[in-house]
């Protein structure tokens, strides 16, 4: 690789949903990181029920004559889908491309651009900086089973504990995770029956969707003060989605020269 070479192609590779508002914040969220970059190409492709697929772009790209390709999982914790599924599908395309160079990035998660996120959508959602001592935050993310991604999520509740809220409260969509953590709603009472003044809750989640909505939904069963809106396109992800990136042609330029 030289100076001169053009930059890799941007793959994002988001899960898909059947609820379109999760392809339409994939789109936002690149169209931002393109705003953001606007000498790199920045493609979206879907592992499942939206288009394209990610064999599919790959295919394409490879047409037009892109034979390098950073794929970047639209994950915020490395569970089965960046182990498994995609190295699965992208080891696919190569095959079928023998001049195709495709590197995985690491997934978004954990990252202090994350943290700052989930802080601009609570305040955003009206909790204001004078109230984060008096309240208690429930992290809520969509669920695992993967011991790494629970682990993870339990680490970022308690570094981020540590900046000044009175609690934070990992917590799932729902109860089909065994070993994980309790449902949003069972951590809103739980922050609340432990004297917390005031129970927000952060949804630890890119994309709306069924999981997102049932997190929804266990936060006003609750009653907490305030529900905040999923990541979506915040400036921060977005920024981090180009941090990855760097990452990974980083990680490619050091290989070369060793």
């Amino acid at each position: 690789m030289t100076s001169s070479a053009p930059a890799p192609v941007l793959l994002v590779i988001a899960h898909g949903s059947r609820d379109p508002r999760h392809a339409a914040t994939v789109a936002a969220l690149c169209a931002r990181v393109r705003s953001l970059r606007a000498g790199t190409r920045v493609e979206a492709a879907f592992l499942d029920f939206n288009a394209p697929r990610v064999g599919q772009v790959l295919d394409r790209l490879t047409a037009e004559g892109s034979h390098e390709v950073i794929a970047l999982p639209l994950l915020l914790t490395r569970a089965f889908h960046a182990k498994a599924d995609i190295p699965a599908v992208l080891r696919e395309a190569t095959a079928r491309h023998p001049g195709l160079r495709v590197r995985q990035a690491e997934v978004l998660g954990p990252a202090p651009l994350l943290t700052r996120a989930l802080e601009r959508r609570l305040y955003e959602a009206g909790l204001r900086p004078g109230d984060r001592r008096s309240t208690g935050v429930v992290l809520a993310s969509a669920g695992s089973t993967d011991p790494e991604a629970i682990a993870v999520i339990a680490e970022i509740a308690r570094e981020w504990r540590h900046t000044g809220w009175c609690a934070v409260r990992p917590a799932f969509a729902s109860a089909a995770f065994p070993g994980g953590f309790p449902r949003t709603e069972d951590a809103v009472r739980a922050l609340r029956a432990e004297g917390a003044r005031r129970v927000a809750v952060a949804p630890y989640v890119i994309a709306p969707g069924r999981l997102p909505d049932r997190i929804a939904h266990g936060a006003r069963e609750a009653g907490a003060d305030v529900l905040a809106e999923v990541l979506g396109p915040a400036p921060e992800l977005a920024r981090l989605l180009l941090r990855r990136y760097d990452e990974a042609r980083a990680r490619e330029l050091t290989a070369l020269t060793a």
